[in-house]
């Protein structure tokens, strides 16, 4: 199983004819699409007390 991984993406990253770069930038703007959506995610519970973080009563 180990060695299959390797071989799966020589593959994948071959198969276009222009080597790893079609591969790499499609992880690259994945990534990015995945940090923002999470960083949304997270951000979005902060403005649900109306931005005030100093209220005690």
């Amino acid at each position: 199983m180990p060695d299959t991984v390797p071989d799966v993406v020589t593959a994948l990253a071959s198969a276009s004819g222009q080597g790893p770069g079609a591969l790499l930038r499609i992880l690259l703007l994945g990534s990015m699409v995945g940090a923002v959506l999470l960083a949304w995610f997270l951000l979005r519970g902060y403005r649900s007390n109306g931005g005030d973080d100093n209220k005690n009563d």
